[in-house]
């Protein structure tokens, strides 16, 4: 897990939508939902619920939320 990665979760958590936030990272949303995916995938766990438009963070997601931003602010 890389710290990047972790940054994009924590922005992608707050605001709970992929779109914007791969705007406000200057990137496009495929690659930042690929990013996310691959997290999942190396957690073995869903960090978010997927809807049609919206993104909510599953308890996993949540606690890992809590956990980057400490992280982080470490670095």
């Amino acid at each position: 897990m890389e710290l990047r990665t972790l940054k994009y979760f924590i922005v992608v958590a707050e605001e709970l939508n992929i779109t914007k936030e791969a705007n406000i990272l200057n990137m496009s949303q495929p690659p930042l939902s690929y990013q996310i995916k691959n997290l999942e995938d190396e957690l073995g766990s869903k960090l978010f619920i997927r809807g049609k438009r919206h993104l909510k963070l599953t308890e996993v997601g949540k606690l890992l939320y809590i956990r980057a931003k400490e992280i982080i602010n470490l670095t």
